[in-house]
């Protein structure tokens, strides 16, 4: 059993929607199984999962794995490419197709696998399967990524994430050309009632805001600069298809295969070329900004695009021609 806390925004949600976007790796039968049998308290008391949050209540959340995962996690051998490392902190570059830590139906092969394997001391305030981790890339998605040595250096982290003070840049290769070229898409996002692995736009979601700016543009394809001003799960991705460019190569948020009917017989062949050559969603965490929990030092860090991006970049310029 693992205990978590939480403390939501000013929105008017009910207790077991919010829960559902926050705890991930359960579903909302799960939740509100746990809600029913008395193992979540709001403000110290107990309530129905339909209650209606209003912000800055204390939510206490006593987990029983639905789908029980191993409390000793096995150490594996994976190849860790780290950027910056010292006694408190370490800044990875993730590749794609890496799961960051051990969930429903995945026990082992995952970043924190690799952790284990490499480093004696993690923080454990994100519980016993999630040692270091203080935020999380989704698996196809590559880039930077922190990780904890120390309780202290978690929570410090941890806060400037809360507090948004944390900066956040991606690199994302989208569908058709972006109008106005800079912007910002302030849209809420919640989770998807007929797929609960997705998340849509809905009045009813929790406050997102990512800002862009164009890079390139051909009339396929954009090369954009996105900031995610708040961390909601998917969400570049559910806000790029709702403005009407998904990132290249997401299935998930209609930016595959389906995309490429209507063009002109050879474009379609280039475009499903260049599909086959990436497999997943192009986009990359390319600058996270920090500051250091102990020093208080402002820490820029960089990962380069990898190289199935940057030959991406490549064919996009040559669809122009």
């Amino acid at each position: 059993m693992t205990t978590v806390q939480f403390i939501p925004e000013n929105e008017n949600i009910r207790l077991d929607q919010y829960l559902s976007s926050e705890l991930q790796d359960f579903s909302r039968t799960h939740i509100q199984k746990l809600i029913k049998m008395g193992f979540v308290l709001v403000n110290g008391t107990i309530r129905k999962p339909g209650f209606r949050l209003f912000g800055g209540e204390n939510i206490k959340v006593e987990l029983l794995d639905e789908n029980p995962v191993p409390e000793i996690l096995k150490p594996e051998n994976i190849p860790l490419k780290i950027l910056f490392e010292d006694d408190v902190i370490l800044v990875l570059d993730k590749p794609a197709g890496l799961v960051v830590h051990p969930g429903a139906g995945i026990k082992d092969g995952t970043l924190v696998n690799g952790l284990v394997y490499y480093f004696k001391s993690l923080s454990n305030i994100s519980g016993s399967i999630r040692p270091g981790i203080v935020h999380r890339l989704d698996k196809d998605t590559s880039g930077l990524i922190l990780v904890a040595k120390t309780n202290s250096a978690h929570l410090h982290l941890a806060n400037q994430f809360e507090t948004r003070s944390v900066v956040k840049k991606y690199m994302g290769i989208t569908w058709g050309e972006w109008k106005p070229i800079s912007g910002k898409i302030e849209e809420p996002i919640s989770r998807k009632r007929s797929d609960p692995t997705s998340f849509t736009v809905s009045t009813s979601g929790r406050l997102a805001r990512t800002d862009y700016e164009v890079v390139e543009a051909t009339r396929y394809l954009s090369l954009v600069r996105f900031f995610p001003r708040t961390g909601r799960t998917h969400q570049i991705r559910v806000h790029s298809a709702f403005h009407g460019n998904p990132i290249f190569s997401d299935e998930k948020y209609n930016g595959g295969l389906n995309r490429i009917k209507g063009f002109l017989p050879e474009i379609s062949k280039k475009l499903k070329t260049m599909l086959n050559s990436i497999s997943r969603q192009a986009l990359h965490a390319h600058e996270l900004s920090i500051i250091h929990p102990t020093t208080e030092q402002q820490l820029q860090f960089e990962a380069p695009l990898p190289e199935d991006f940057t030959n991406l970049i490549e064919d996009m310029k040559e669809l122009n021609v």
